[in-house]
């Protein structure tokens, strides 16, 4: 086992300090990623800064009818809370269909957006991974690539992102709150989140040290008729294969506005602006929710092994949308 510090912050900037003091320090939040990463030594951190005493675990409903989700609320308590099973149900839904019971009851919000791949060369430090290791190239192109990107991936990385929570979040235009050694700022999703390009290894926008505080949702009565579906391999406890936040707000059968986000397709949360546009105005069909997917994927570079990834997408889209027409 290699020793590692352990640190109990007195308040979020004390959390800072330490990491921008520390080159090899770590935020520990509900450590169901992180942990098993220094177990596998491709994290080997010098002092792990725990977050779990901080006043961050509260969801507050908010005056304009947004919500606000404090950084360390435990995955299980944020599906249950009254106000996101009523106004956001895809937040619900994501996040349920996200690892197992056990692990949500371990797993922060702000962890959650921050994991990391679960490329099996990113985990294998026998494998070339740029990720992993800037400049060992990547070993995931022509090898075992079933589960990674077919958007928006680079030659130095084809990884993806894994998590469900921030596909929703995506779809609903949430806006992260950060401290950084400047003090707060707000970062939206859409920009949190970095495209692989040549250095990999730098998954977000966020400096070195930054601490996400909390999440905000802005007030959105169409998300009340919202969806999320994933495919993967088994019922639980596992990665999406491919997955869909869907927000539908119909007039008649009129689309009067659409938000989608798809999982397991690129390097980051992939928000379907194009597909979203195809949809607008017009009378919702399903034959017209296959055409926007297909607008959406139309630059999809699948892999040797996950070109099955753009008809099931595609399939997904149809059904999330669908089934939302009908409630």
């Amino acid at each position: 086992m290699r020793a590692f510090r352990y640190h109990r912050p007195a308040d979020v900037a004390d959390a800072v300090a330490l990491l921008g003091a520390e080159p090899q320090a770590a935020y520990l939040g509900g450590g169901t990623n992180l942990v098993d990463l220094m177990k596998l030594g491709v994290q080997r951190p010098d002092v792990l800064v725990d977050l779990t005493r901080l006043p961050l675990d509260t969801v507050e409903e908010l005056p304009d009818g947004g919500l606000r989700i404090g950084a360390t609320v435990r995955n299980s308590d944020l599906a249950a809370h009254p106000a996101v099973r009523r106004d956001y149900p895809v937040l619900a839904r994501a996040l349920l269909a996200a690892a197992s019971g056990q692990l949500r009851n371990m797993a922060t919000t702000g962890g959650n957006l921050l994991q990391r791949t679960r490329c099996v060369y990113f985990q294998d430090t026998g494998k070339a991974c740029n990720k992993r290791e800037p400049g060992s190239g990547c070993a995931a192109r022509h090898g075992q690539n079933r589960d990674l990107a077919v958007l928006d991936w680079s030659e130095q990385c084809v990884a993806t992102h894994p998590s469900d929570l921030a596909v929703a979040l995506t779809a609903l235009d949430a806006v992260v709150q950060v401290h950084e050694t400047d003090g707060p700022r707000d970062i939206p999703i859409t920009a949190l989140y970095r495209s692989p390009g040549t250095h990999p290894e730098r998954e977000t926008t966020m400096a070195r040290g930054t601490l996400i505080t909390a999440v905000r949702l802005p007030p959105l009565p169409a998300a009340r008729r919202s969806t999320y579906l994933k495919v993967r391999d088994r019922a639980s406890f596992a990665f999406a294969a491919g997955s869909v936040a869907a927000v539908l707000d119909l007039d008649g059968d009129l689309v009067r506005d659409v938000r989608l986000a798809y999982g397991a397709v690129a390097h980051r949360p992939w928000r379907a602006y194009r597909a979203e546009q195809e949809l607008r105005g017009h009378p919702f069909s399903p034959a017209l929710a296959a055409r926007a997917a297909d607008a959406e994927l139309a630059e999809a570079r699948p892999l040797r092994h996950n070109g099955f990834k753009l008809p099931l997408t595609r399939a997904i889209t149809v059904r999330a949308l669908t089934e939302l027409a009908a409630s």
